[in-house]
């Protein structure tokens, strides 16, 4: 017969081929299959897998704490989708109480109590009702939206941009209402440094943020 491994010739019998000291077949065949397994666990270790060493499971996208130019672009886009909105309530709300009549029949250089007895009551309760419809409206839409589980206007949503406590959790309807309204505080610092301070505060907060207790992040 001849090695399997150098192709040499072996006397029957032989263990060992005289060429290259393979072990022959005979040999091999009367090795104990515990001994083989054994040898086997030998020369193939296998290793614990650690919870250090095992891959992380998915995360979720990056997030980042969205600076001042975002927000203030997400500011622009919620203005022209809210004038829209208001201007598409108030125009019909102006035709059917006569408000939109009453304007068309100021002229100028009118005397002003000629104005005043052409409007009457009914121009200053219309004018009372539209700065009402935009007061709620602007406090609904942005309390609501930023509050529900989008976490977020339109304008931000569009950006990826959401509205979370200090935690990064969803804001209750009474936390976004506070954000909303102490926009009025940060509107009160001159030259908008209030809302400024988005871009130049660590977590990227405007004073409003602050007093709410909120951040925005961005994911991305």
């Amino acid at each position: 017969m001849y090695c399997s491994k150098c192709g040499g010739q072996v006397s029957e019998g032989t263990a060992f081929c005289p060429v290259c000291g393979q072990p022959t077949l005979s040999v091999v065949s009367q090795i104990p299959a515990s001994s083989a397994m054994n040898q086997s666990a030998f020369s193939s270790p296998t290793y614990p897998v650690t919870p250090q060493t095992m891959a992380p499971a998915y995360s979720g996208a990056r997030v980042e704490y969205a600076g001042f130019w975002l927000r203030f672009v997400a500011y622009i886009i919620d203005g022209i989708i809210m004038g829209a909105a208001f201007m598409a309530v108030v125009i019909p709300f102006a035709v059917m109480t006569g408000f939109a009549a009453a304007l068309s029949g100021i002229h100028p250089g009118q005397d002003p109590k000629e104005i005043g007895a052409l409007l009457g009551p009914t121009f200053f309760l219309s004018i009372l009702a539209i700065g009402a419809i935009g007061f709620l409206g602007g406090w609904l839409y942005h309390a609501k939206m930023e509050s529900s589980a989008w976490q977020a206007t339109l304008g931000k949503k569009a950006l990826n941009l959401r509205v979370t406590d200090m935690n990064g959790a969803r804001v209750t309807f009474n936390r976004a209402t506070g954000r909303h309204f102490a926009k009025l505080i940060t509107g009160l610092i001159p030259f908008g440094v209030g809302f400024m301070l988005a871009g130049l505060t660590e977590k990227r907060q405007a004073l409003h943020d602050m007093l709410a207790g909120c951040l925005v992040l961005r994911d991305s």
